[in-house]
């Protein structure tokens, strides 16, 4: 059945309106107004929202219940004490980008290199990379080769920055570490950096949406770009006499209901036909599921649910990619002000953040196993093994009258050995998503090292106060690795840890790993008997008319959040599907 505020076929359909998707689309729509676009987003609107527009606002979207997130849950896991953990997608246009920390990190151009795909090179993506946005940030050291000028979105430190971050760089000095001005290059690695955000100056969120899309929507030029809101794509509709299949529009349906699988009782199916193509951008968890849903997956997971091969890919829904987050709070001395007690509007509540490396020393103490790995997989390459963000608050819920105020190092694992996936478990609803973290041996070491360091930074800053005894390892009195609840004296060396000690800790990580919500990989490009889905074009194989265009398609991780990926995506779907319609974007 058609949606009577629809027309019966556009010429291009974008399943999801999440970054990717609405960097695209308004770059599509801006080249040629007469092309008609139809994105169709799960969520509601974002425009002029102020939860989304003030970054001092952000921690709302993840309060329980919130209608702008989308909640996953995997499921329970052995390795982490058989706990489910909650993965978090944003539920409203613009995806993440409306919702997220809003952290300016980009990935190594390395990463980039390694997707061994062609035009997806640092090198091929550097101008992208540019065009994105408007960079605020000047000083001796910045490259204007490297960031861009005069692009949509802009990056500032929002016209504030919280006196807590001189003693931050303080205590990482006293390690040894340096601060690296422009970590953000596509080349730096380990160091600490003054990070700039994804707020105006401002103060005002860049979101994809409002950075991109809604500039187009509103000004009265563009009547063939559309969006509809609270639609849902069920599955991709193929033209299945045409070799090979080709898609030719989708079914959805409509409901202002944001958890991820509603019943089947609740659908009124919709159809809409695209003459040009379908892109499937619904993020990492969503878009396999509709691939497999429209008979695009692993052929024995789809028959066993009645549903018939459209093209034979095992590899949709596998190679699930997130950064294992693991935060760490301590107590300080800050003014409110420097805190999201009482933050600035247009603060995020992160000043400082960091890209580490390992040393071969601290490689080989880890364990002739897990430097083997090492020796493999980070020293031959300019790659951190963990990037680190420190959140002026607590993610947890704190016990009532500890002096101070809280701060979290929250330490994210760069490029995890361990993988998961996401399938359906029925034809009309439902999945099952298992996220494999701490699977490799090799991951717990490199979280049991980041939470030393963390201590070892925390007790140095001069406005320590202590450590927050229930959201640490409960180490024995007796030992030196003991909790400190109060300020210290002068740190001399390091703390000491006995294999008890790390063994206490090695639990503690298995209760406490959370996902970092930087999810990837499971439409990823290559080749298929590589478990590739989509090619360098984002044509999912054996079909055609349908390209996967979002953090899907990435191959293999990045050392950084996710939101400058995205929008890399985006950008890059817009030059490709432009180079096939004979336009310039």
């Amino acid at each position: 059945m058609a949606h009577p505020g629809l027309p019966n076929d556009v010429d291009i359909i974008f399943a999801g309106g999440g970054t990717a998707a609405c960097v695209a689309a308004a770059r599509l729509a801006k080249a040629n107004p007469e092309f008609s676009i139809l994105v169709l987003e799960g969520g509601a609107n974002n425009f002029q929202d102020p939860t989304v527009l003030t970054p001092a606002l952000f921690l709302t979207h993840f309060q329980p219940g919130s209608p702008t997130m989308l909640t996953y849950t995997s499921t329970p896991s052995e390795i982490l004490n058989n706990r489910s953990l909650p993965v978090y997608g944003g539920g409203i246009l613009g995806g993440g980008s409306s919702i997220n920390f809003m952290v300016y990190v980009r990935a190594q151009g390395l990463d980039f290199d390694n997707w061994k795909s062609p035009g997806w090179s640092a090198q091929d993506l550097l101008p992208l990379c540019k065009k994105i946005e408007t960079f605020h940030q000047s000083g001796d050291v910045i490259d204007p080769a490297k960031h861009g000028s005069d692009g949509p979105v802009q990056v500032s430190d929002g016209g504030f920055r919280s006196q807590s971050e001189g003693e931050f760089m303080s205590a990482i000095r006293q390690l040894g570490y340096e601060e690296v001005e422009d970590l953000m290059d596509l080349e730096q690695v380990h160091g600490f950096t003054r990070l700039q955000r994804y707020v105006s100056p401002e103060g005002v969120r860049q979101d994809a949406a409002h950075c991109y899309l809604h500039p187009l929507l509103q000004d009265g030029r563009h009547p063939k770009l559309r969006v509809l809101l609270h639609s849902k794509v069920e599955r991709v509709i193929f033209d299945e006499l045409q070799s090979p299949p080709r898609a030719v529009g989708v079914e959805f349906y409509q409901s202002d209901n944001h958890i991820p699988a509603p019943s089947a009782c609740q659908k009124n199916l919709l159809s809409v036909r695209a003459r040009k193509c379908v892109i499937i951008a619904a993020g990492a968890l969503s878009t396999p599921q509709i691939l497999e849903r429209s008979g695009v997956g692993n052929p024995h997971i789809l028959e066993s649910l009645g549903i018939k091969t459209i093209s034979s890919l095992p590899g949709v829904g596998e190679n699930y990619i997130d950064h294992q987050l693991l935060p760490v709070s301590y107590r300080a001395h800050m003014d409110e002000t420097d805190t999201m007690d009482k933050p600035f509007p247009g603060w995020n509540g992160v000043d400082i953040g960091a890209k580490l490396q390992m040393s071969d020393e601290e490689a080989r103490s880890l364990g002739t196993d897990f430097h083997a790995s090492w020796l493999q997989d980070y020293h031959p390459y300019s790659k951190p093994v963990f990037f680190c963000l420190m959140l002026n608050t607590c993610l947890a819920v704190l016990p009532q009258g500890i002096p101070g105020r809280p701060f979290t190092m929250c330490m994210y694992l760069a490029y995890p050995f361990s993988r998961g996936s996401i399938h359906i478990d029925s034809s009309t609803d439902g999945y099952r998503l298992r996220n494999g973290f701490l699977a490799h041996p090799s991951d717990v070491k490199m979280h049991i090292w980041s939470y030393k360091l963390s201590r070892e930074i925390a007790r140095r800053m001069p406005n320590f106060m202590g450590e927050i005894e229930s959201l640490h390892p409960r180490f024995p009195e007796s030992n030196a690795a003991r909790i400190v609840t109060s300020p210290v004296a002068a740190v001399h060396g390091s703390i000491e840890y006995s294999d008890e000690d790390d063994r206490l800790i090695e639990q503690w990580v298995r209760d406490n790993i959370i996902s970092g919500s930087h999810l990837m990989g499971t439409a990823a490009m290559g080749p298929v008997e590589g478990g590739g889905v989509v090619d360098e074009r984002l044509n999912v194989h054996g079909t055609s008319g349908l390209k996967v265009g979002d953090l899907s398609i990435a191959p293999t991780n990045v050392g950084a959040n996710t939101y400058h990926t995205a929008l890399l995506i985006g950008e890059k779907v817009a030059l490709i599907v432009a180079e096939e319609l004979g336009l310039s974007v």
